[in-house]
């Protein structure tokens, strides 16, 4: 039998060990990360990182000064200027080559990576996507244009000089593009003597360096047709803007935000649970709707208006289109050097 003394005793111990967490979450620990300004940076800002401290008794650190990857490179590998990276695809291959980051982010680190579609744990992935974008086709719809069903009609001859893409060297959407023009007119996403002739044929058209001024363009009608992410126009959804996105028949770019960790991190499962916590279907929802974003977790329910239009179900997913980063960058200043003189001349 249990003495009430004993049990005292016992509740004491139990009390005491159920303390022992606090104290030693007594100094509060710093997540550092990186993430994007603009509306998906206020919602951040207001929304989900406040939420994310509290409940995990830590502080965020959050960076939005892009580029990120040059200040990363230039901290110590044991003592990382971020401990979770977030940048797109392109960038987080640079970063895996360079040991960097991680190579990928599985359900033992963050056990929501169960229930994401495959496209955001894919071989074409290191880390893991929380949400994607589709790249395609932009248009003004007070332009007199039919709305474009393929990637070849942005060669129309009636589009010289009000067609627009990006700066191939500096611009991942770009270099997308590029990479489709291979699969559209040559033997696949690899065929750049294809795409290179393809693009020649494009000019005259209107480059830029970010999606923020293709969006201006479009919106200004100074170009009626353009290269552009999904959530670059669907953004002005309600606002009375002439603008819509055409999602190819030979399938979409896939633009995907990742999330990474870097192996020198001093708060590793702080990380892993803040990746854990981005692919939540409460947070991938708030952000999804707040950005026009495609969550990565399959269980996340959006509103009609933004399922009707965004990559949520298994048939949608499935025309994305991810290209090899790990073999473009490996040849990116051939690449560069070659789009450069075409452009120009």
């Amino acid at each position: 039998m249990i003495s009430r003394r004993m049990l005292l005793g016992t509740g004491a111990v139990a009390a005491a060990s159920l303390a022992a967490p606090s104290i030693a979450h007594a100094q509060t620990k710093t997540l550092k990360i990186t993430t994007w300004g603009g509306k998906w940076g206020d919602i951040m800002k207001a929304t989900v990182l406040p939420a994310f401290e509290k409940e995990f008794k830590c502080t965020v650190q959050a960076d939005q000064a892009f580029p990120y990857v040059p200040k990363l490179q230039a901290s110590p590998k044991n003592d990382p200027l971020y401990d979770v990276l977030h940048t797109n695809s392109n960038e987080q291959w640079n970063c895996f080559t360079e040991g960097l980051v991680m190579d990928k982010i599985t359900a033992k680190e963050a056990p929501n990576v169960a229930d994401v579609y495959p496209w955001a744990v894919s071989d074409k992935i290191v880390g893991v996507a929380i949400f994607t974008s589709a790249i395609g086709l932009g248009f003004r719809t007070d332009k007199g244009l039919t709305k474009p069903t393929s990637w070849k009609d942005l060669a129309d001859p009636k589009l010289a000089g009000a067609r627009g893409s990006y700066i191939i060297p500096v611009n991942s959407l770009g270099q997308c593009h590029l990479m489709m023009l291979g699969k559209i007119y040559g033997k696949g996403l690899q065929d750049l003597d294809a795409a290179y002739k393809a693009l020649e044929q494009l000019k005259p058209i209107k480059l830029v360096d970010f999606t923020g001024q293709m969006e201006k363009l479009l919106l200004s009608g100074e170009v009626s047709e353009a290269v552009i992410h999904d959530s670059g126009v669907y953004r002005y959804d309600g606002q009375n803007q002439p603008v819509d996105f055409a999602s190819p028949s030979e399938g979409v770019m896939a633009l995907e935000q990742v999330l990474n960790v870097t192996p020198g991190s001093k708060v590793k499962e702080l990380a892993f649970a803040y990746i854990d916590y981005m692919l939540r279907p409460d947070v991938q929802k708030l952000l999804a709707e707040g950005v026009w974003y495609s969550p990565a977790n399959k269980k996340v329910k959006l509103d009609a208006k933004y399922d009707q239009k965004l990559l949520t179900t298994e048939a949608k997913v499935a025309t994305l289109i991810q290209p090899d980063w790990k073999w473009y960058n490996a040849r990116k200043e051939d690449i560069d050097a070659r789009v450069t003189k075409i452009l120009k001349g």
